[in-house]
């Protein structure tokens, strides 16, 4: 698999690969990534083609994925950690 391309987006990290006849589009924002592969023979032969395919309707859904990642990836951690219960000290007076 090798890197043929990035498409620019101002908070997305957007990275075209290329193995076989299979095209990967990854998108990355902080620790989360989501991958969409397709085959060139559904038309997409490219980095050129891999531009028009992500355009502002795609990747604002992705980043609305993206939330709800997070979301679900904070929710797991809550319930993974118990909330810290203060310490109880004696009362002085």
């Amino acid at each position: 698999m090798r890197i043929i391309g990035y498409v620019e987006h101002p908070r997305l990290k957007i990275t075209v690969f290329k193995m076989d006849n299979k095209l990967s589009v990854k998108f990355e924002t902080g620790m989360l990534e989501q991958t969409y592969k397709y085959r060139t023979q559904q038309g997409l032969e490219g980095i050129a083609d891999i531009e028009k395919l992500v355009d502002a309707d795609f990747t604002e859904k992705v980043e609305a994925l993206f939330t709800q990642m997070q979301k679900q990836s904070y929710e797991a951690f809550e319930r993974l950690l118990p909330d810290e219960e203060e310490d109880e000290f004696e009362s002085i007076i």
